[in-house]
């Protein structure tokens, strides 16, 4: 008897389809990313960059559903930063190479080398500072270029070209220095947003459906004029967030530097501790 009710326990137990579905849209983003390199053999640059984009979205989709439907795990982790590391670090990297690079032979696989490398250095980085403390206002700000963005500001050059035919495919030394800079934006001190954990304000959550509602009906009318508006308005709000977040760090650091001095001003009496950010 007892037989019989270890194996029905062997039988009913294991993970839900749920705890498996956000590791599932990170294997499709990895196979999406994937994809992208094999129309890039084939010479099919949009669908290429189509695949890479692709996965950016499903890698957006798997960590909020890990989220909602409270099934977090370090495998998943780890399965995130790996997939991460091939979709944005090596395939948009061999893309761009095969799209302009070819005729610079080494020293344009040169700067792919140099962009794979920042980007698997910034998912490192940006894995072993999960746990460290961090000031409130920080959690709203990534170190460096957070590594979708990286991928689709390094294919930047021919998303443009897709929409205006600047012939940046015949400027392999200008696609390789924007290769490298982009690695190491990455791989930088630089803050950046981190728009997924930004609140909205509740008289703004209206206006910004309707402005969300109005990108997605642009890219899906003109989708490489839309995108390529999109990441230089991101390129644009970088030295903004390095303003922001100076001010706000000057501040965290001044009501730092206060708290104690309120404390001195009884004598005799032992200050009050309090937490403060930062």
């Amino acid at each position: 008897m007892s037989r019989l009710r270890r194996r029905r326990g062997q039988r009913f137990s294991g993970l839900s389809f749920n705890k498996l579905l956000p590791n599932i849209i990170t294997v499709m983003a990895l196979c999406f990313g994937l994809s992208g390199l094999r129309f890039a053999l084939a010479e099919r640059w949009e669908f290429a960059v189509s695949m890479i984009l692709l996965a950016a979205v499903f890698d957006a989709l798997d960590g909020r559903m890990a989220r909602l439907l409270r099934a977090q795990s370090k495998f998943g982790a780890e399965l995130d930063s790996l997939s991460d590391f091939v979709c944005f670090g090596v395939v948009p990297g061999v893309v761009v190479f095969l799209w302009s690079m070819v005729g610079l032979q080494n020293f344009g696989w040169m700067a792919v080398l140099f962009f794979a490398t920042c980007c698997v250095l910034r998912l490192a980085r940006f894995n072993v500072r999960l746990d460290d403390d961090k000031p409130a206002f920080a959690y709203n700000y990534f170190t460096g270029v957070p590594a979708p963005a990286g991928a689709g500001l390094a294919l930047l050059p021919m998303i443009l070209d897709f929409q205006f035919e600047f012939g940046l495919q015949d400027a392999p030394v200008f696609v390789a220095i924007w290769l490298t800079g982009v690695g190491l934006l990455m791989v930088s001190q630089i803050p950046t947003y981190s728009f997924k954990q930004m609140k909205v304000p509740q008289r703004w959550v209206l206006p910004t459906l309707i402005g969300a509602g109005l990108v997605i009906a642009a890219v899906i009318s003109a989708p490489w004029f839309s995108l390529g508006i999109v990441l230089i308005v991101y390129l644009a709000t970088i030295p903004l967030a390095v303003r922001t977040y100076r001010r706000l760090l000057k501040a965290a650091d001044e009501m730092a530097d206060a708290t104690p001095a309120a404390g001195t001003e009884a004598p005799g009496t032992e200050p009050e501790r309090t937490e403060t950010a930062g």
